[in-house]
């Protein structure tokens, strides 16, 4: 939010520098972001004066150039070349010395210096109005008064301001700051307990009279909840044109467009006062009625701007006896608005409410001033003295005439709120006594009344505008921030107590996860749980009805929570990949959302991505493609280092996955994981094949809180290893082998692994050869050879009789 220092201080007549309201202000909670000057001419027309034209002769060498001679007040007239058509000798002219900066319509920066033009010298520039950014024409050099002195600065004749504007970030809950008399009351309290007492200067409304009763406008409110207070007035005899500079020059100055002058009123005063204000041409008020309703859902309305909108039923709106005309509080209608030839108008002042304009704003996706302001809260008993004010400056720049009383719906009188302060628990929560003068003091310079004074507190009225201040506590912080956080002393002695907590909560496990990926390469990625509709329909085709959808989204690409956290992190993957970084690891900690039998459902999950190579390509190896067994191998290290053990896998038939497994701890999924569907990859243009592990988290942090951890002695006998090729059927898996490896060894097989595997045209037909290592080792003794034949026997029979195998 942009303040003029200068129009602040027609609030308080302050005196202090710029710096240092902005430091005051930053202490009471406003915090000035940024501090810039403004001029409302770019430049300031420093080192333009006042050039009286003693000659003008025809240049010799240019039929379009001329020689003037200029007296610049210094006492030795100067040469100036002119290529202007109406330069003339006696004429007061506004004279670019040598080394002034003058700026392009762009902005651009030029500097006048010294030069010859066909030969003859130059030492200044004669400008047009243009060219001084005074004005648009270039038709010519700009004429001056003839009485001006020559040698005046121009910026004393065209009255330029120089301001200074604050850029204050305003949080939500300040409403009542959104304007420069909120700030400058702000401002006032400040500067009350820098013993500073500065009255506060509001405008006077008491001008405002009725001129006749000519133009009467009639106006019903359907629903007095959305709309509690509404309020307007005619004024008739108008003229709509240019505003005059000082208007111009406080809308630029917080970056505003003048338009005109019924409209530039109607910003002031909103930014002024904070009331947001709207001017309806009265000709186009069909049989001069206004109705304050909402329309049945589908109505076509069109803004300001000739969009056409479909209207919700719950949209209030601003209608005639025939159409609407304005969305209240967000936007105006194309064909209501004040124009050049408007004569009359309908001033509308009203308080709308903050809930329902609100969604009516997200709803199209329009954000304005206006319902910035009405959706935080605006202040609903200074709505007539808003459109008084208004009125009167109407008045003032557009002549007219007040043709009607102000007519003021507000049935349901809102009142103050009433809180009862304890001083205990002031003391309480600040952690330091503040004396009760000063508290007192405070809060009327907040404009909190002072109902009742007790020993224990005090009772207070709080005004209605401050809508953040409800309870004790709020009050107790508008207390603290207006005395000063940096008056509050600090205890040397710092208490601090020790919780102990479970080593099983779900942070530390995940720190600890996050931590042993990261050392094997991989990188954490964080995604929007908020994703694109697009994904479910035409990508997974996931089953809508269990969808959680936002009811007011911010786009319609995040208009749902996301059910899986492979979109999301598929995004990363391309957004990596159109930058040339092919070779990836990802992890992720995060949630998916559903929506079962009408009730929502998180689930949280850690998901690993691997694409491209494992490796780079280097001289001491080349670069080895990722594959499944590189994703499967970093699923088992995890769990590993969870803990978690007798784990079955089982084949997994899912959408996302061409070809994947489970791993599973009795009917329970622990991880999915497997290949992506080359269809999915299609919708996102990714072409390499993308790896992808989901492990379920919720379930690993309740399988890992019922591990118990056994320490066993390191064994002081040898382990033997032993290896069988095995010719098998294509349809035996390893873990066929490995299963029935450890039922018919329990004790002294401690491992089995493959080492090679084998196909090709020397094997008989639908076989496969397996090289298979196992481990065998004893804990009491070493194993001798006669043990270890007797264990390979029984593996050799029961291969053979299960699985049909043979030894090669």
């Amino acid at each position: 939010m942009k303040i003029s220092y200068n129009w602040l201080k027609q609030f308080l007549q302050i005196s202090w520098e710029a710096e240092q309201t902005a430091e005051l202000l930053t202490d009471l909670g406003l915090e000035v972001e940024g501090i810039e000057a403004f001029e409302s001419t770019k430049g300031g027309l420093k080192g333009i004066v006042v050039g009286h034209v003693l000659s003008c002769e025809k240049h010799s060498n240019a039929d379009k150039l001329k020689i003037t001679t200029v007296d610049i007040g210094t006492g030795n007239p100067i040469q100036i070349v002119c290529g202007a058509a109406n330069v003339a000798q006696g004429q007061k002219v506004p004279v670019a010395t040598i080394g002034t900066k003058l700026y392009t319509k762009e902005g651009e920066e030029w500097i006048i210096k010294k030069g010859k033009i066909r030969g003859e010298e130059s030492h200044g520039m004669i400008c047009a109005e243009d060219e001084i950014g005074v004005g648009e024409s270039h038709d010519g050099i700009m004429v001056l008064s003839d009485d001006l002195k020559p040698g005046t600065p121009c910026a004393a004749i065209f009255e330029v301001e120089n301001d200074t504007i604050f850029e204050i970030g305003l949080t939500p809950n300040r409403a009542d700051a959104m304007s420069h008399l909120g700030v400058a009351r702000d401002l006032k309290a400040g500067l009350k307990q820098k013993d500073l007492q500065l009255e506060l200067i509001t405008p006077s409304v008491s001008n405002f009279h009725i001129t006749n009763r000519s133009l009467k406008i009639d106006v019903s409110v359907d629903d007095n909840k959305l709309a509690p207070r509404y309020a307007g007035v005619t004024i008739n005899n108008l003229t709509v044109q240019e505003s005059p500079n000082w208007l111009k020059n406080r809308l630029k100055a917080i970056g505003l467009s003048p338009i005109n002058n019924i409209v530039d009123v109607t910003n002031y005063v909103l930014h002024e006062l904070g009331q947001p204000l709207h001017a309806f041409d009265a000709n186009k008020i069909k049989d001069n009625k206004i109705n304050v309703k909402t329309l049945a859902t589908g109505t076509k309305f069109k803004t300001l701007d000739g969009v056409e909108i479909e209207l919700h039923e719950d949209d209030l709106m601003i209608c005639d006896a025939e159409k609407p005309l304005c969305i209240a509080g967000v936007y105006g209608g194309l064909n209501s608005g004040v124009t050049n030839d408007t004569t009359s108008i309908f001033l509308e002042s009203a308080y709308f409410d903050p809930i329902s304009v609100r969604k009516t704003s997200k709803r199209h996706g329009f954000n304005t001033d206006a319902s910035f302001r009405f959706e935080r809260g605006i202040d609903i008993n200074s709505v007539e003295y808003c459109l008084k004010r208004a009125a009167i400056l109407i008045q003032q720049i557009a002549g007219g005439d007040i043709t009607s009383d102000i007519i003021d719906l507000y049935p349901n009188k809102q009142n103050d709120y009433q809180v009862f302060l304890t001083y205990k628990k002031i003391n309480r929560l600040i952690g330091q006594e503040i004396p009760q003068d000063i508290i007192k003091s405070i809060l009327a310079s907040l404009d909190i009344k002072l109902n009742n004074v007790t020993e224990t507190g005090l009772g207070l009225t709080i005004p209605f505008y401050r809508v953040d201040v409800r309870r004790e506590v709020d009050v107790i912080e508008e207390i603290l921030r207006v005395y000063g956080y940096n008056n509050i002393n600090f205890k040397e002695k710092l208490n601090a107590s020790i919780a102990t907590t479970s080593p099983f909560e779900d942070y530390k496990i995940q720190s600890i996860i996050g931590d042993f990926l990261a050392a094997k390469g991989f990188n954490e990625i964080m995604t929007n749980s908020l994703t694109s509709p697009i994904y479910n329909k035409e990508v997974e085709k996931l089953n809508e009805e269990h969808t959680v959808n936002i009811i007011n989204p911010l786009s319609n690409d995040l208009s749902i929570m996301r059910r899986t956290l492979l979109f999301s992190g598929l995004e990363a993957i391309l957004y990596n990949s159109n930058r040339k970084r092919q070779n990836l690891k990802f992890f992720e900690f995060g949630k998916s959302y559903h929506n079962y039998n009408g009730k929502q459902q998180e689930n949280k999950h850690l998901v690993l991505f691997l694409t491209g190579n494992k490796n780079e390509d280097s001289w001491i190896a080349p670069a080895a493609k990722t594959s499944f067994f590189t994703l499967k191998s970093n699923v088992e290290s995890i769990l590993e280092r969870l803990g978690l053990k007798n784990l079955s896998t089982v084949i997994s038939k899912s959408e996302e996955f061409s070809e994947a497994i489970a791993i599973k701890s009795g009917k329970i999924d622990v991880v999915n994981l497997g290949t992506v569907q080359k269809s999915i990859l299609k919708s996102f243009d990714l072409k390499n094949e993308i790896l992808y592990a989901d492990f379920k988290w919720d379930e690993i942090l309740t399988l890992i809180r019922d591990q118990k951890i056994a320490y066993q002695e390191i064994s002081k006998f040898p382990e033997v290893k032993r290896d069988f090729a095995l010719l098998i059927d294509n349809e035996v898996y390893f873990k066929d082998i490995h299963n029935i490896a450890f039922e018919t060894e329990k004790t002294l097989l401690k491992e089995v692994s493959l080492f090679d595997v084998y196909t090709g045209s020397k094997l008989p037909k639908g076989k496969k050869s397996y090289a298979v290592s196992f481990t065998l080792k004893s804990e009491k003794a070493t194993l001798t050879d006669k043990q270890i034949e007797k264990i390979m026997s029984k593996f050799k029979h029961n291969f053979e009789s299960k699985l049909g195998a043979e030894l090669r």
